[in-house]
């Protein structure tokens, strides 16, 4: 069987450990590879192409059950009706979300730096304090159930 990679050829070719190609195989990502009379590994022509799909896919937010569907023959469907269209949508519509909450972080901190909050406890009981924390809590009362 001459046609393939061995493990160690498409690891270093795609940027990723022997071991990542492995999880794949279990994750379902790429399929099980044919193997030499020898028990070696033989990856398909296509693997190392399969496997930078699966790291874009990633940098992009997207999890690994997510690029799983997206790369299911059988669930990827081409144009405006789904697939990497609508999955991309959706990553994009949660990364903005998380963005903004970004924002707000950023704008607090900002906000403590400025008003020289050096120290959280004195911070917090101050009326100035621009960090979201609350009045303190009363301690629960405490029942006593005599048996």
């Amino acid at each position: 069987m001459s046609a393939g990679q061995r493990p160690g050829e498409v690891a270093s070719e795609a940027g990723v450990g022997r071991e990542t190609l492995r999880y794949y195989e279990r994750r379902g990502l790429l399929g099980d590879p044919p193997r030499t009379l020898g028990g070696h590994r033989v990856y398909p022509p296509g693997t190392v192409g399969r496997v930078r799909m699966i790291k874009a896919g990633q940098k992009l937010g997207f999890t690994l059950d997510e690029i799983a569907a997206l790369l299911d023959q059988r669930t990827h469907r081409r144009g405006r009706d789904g697939g990497l269209r609508e999955g991309a949508r959706a990553k994009l519509e949660q990364v903005e979300r998380r963005i903004a909450d970004l924002e707000s972080v950023a704008e607090l901190l900002r906000a403590a730096l400025s008003a020289g909050c050096d120290d959280l406890e004195t911070c917090a009981s101050s009326p100035g304090c621009p960090l979201p924390v609350g009045a303190p809590e009363a301690p629960e009362p405490l029942t006593v159930t005599r048996l």
